[in-house]
């Protein structure tokens, strides 16, 4: 067993142990039988355990894809359901926060994607947009181009140009010359995980891919992830 391996089954350990917390937790903010002296505290402290149960979740995903061991199950959803799910794990942060979540669909749309590979994406990115929003943060799902379309925005400052710049250039050139390295190097791993779970969803040739903007529906940053 080599380090890559003995790495992986630590943070799987980890990965446990903190889902047991993450159920007291929900024991702790649910129960109506539990009168705690500042309910928001527990929400933040969930919140903070979410953030590092999605990190580590996506180092076991890497690692899997980096040995070939990722048994993608891509199936046919509806959308509406689907939003609905990621909302309902993420409702109880926002509110302690302040923020007010909402998500807007067709009630027919449906696209062909993993459903936990996409829930945890989308988890990891509103967890980052709850740090920047001041208000609001929204979920959006349409077709375009031939491509489901998911957005993820809120009504924070928006992103730099520069980074805009940056981001969007190693994304391209990850998806023209097949190459993890530049957009590796120069993203945080919440995006590179992003985009190396967009890139494992294909239809012909047509190949998955993330995009950052400013200002698509609310004026704060916009994550998008478009899957064919």
């Amino acid at each position: 067993m080599d380090f890559s391996d003995i790495l992986a089954s630590s943070i799987h350990d980890i990965k446990n142990s903190l889902g047991l917390i993450l159920n007291s937790l929900d024991d702790l903010v649910t129960n109506p039988d539990n009168h705690l002296a500042d309910p928001r505290q527990a929400s933040l402290l969930k919140h903070e355990v979410n953030r590092a149960n999605s990190n580590l979740l996506q180092l076991l995903t890497l690692y899997k894809l980096g040995n070939a061991q990722l048994g993608l199950r891509v199936a046919e959803h509806n959308l509406d359901d689907f939003l609905e799910d990621v909302v309902a794990d993420n409702q109880a942060v926002c509110e302690a926060l302040g923020l007010e979540l909402t998500f807007l669909c067709e009630e027919d749309l449906s696209g062909y994607f993993d459903w936990d590979l996409v829930r945890g994406l989308l988890n990891s990115i509103i967890g980052n947009a709850q740090r920047y929003a001041r208000s609001r943060v929204r979920l959006s799902a349409c077709e375009q181009d031939g491509y489901l379309v998911i957005r993820v925005e809120d009504d924070g400052a928006g992103f730099p140009e520069s980074h805009l710049r940056m981001l969007n250039a190693a994304a391209e050139d990850s998806e023209q010359d097949g190459s993890e390295e530049g957009i590796a190097s120069r993203t945080r791993l919440g995006l590179y995980f992003a985009s190396c779970i967009a890139e494992q969803h294909r239809a012909g040739d047509r190949v998955g891919r993330i995009r950052l903007a400013n200002a698509q529906n609310l004026p704060g940053g916009c994550f998008e992830l478009w899957l064919p």
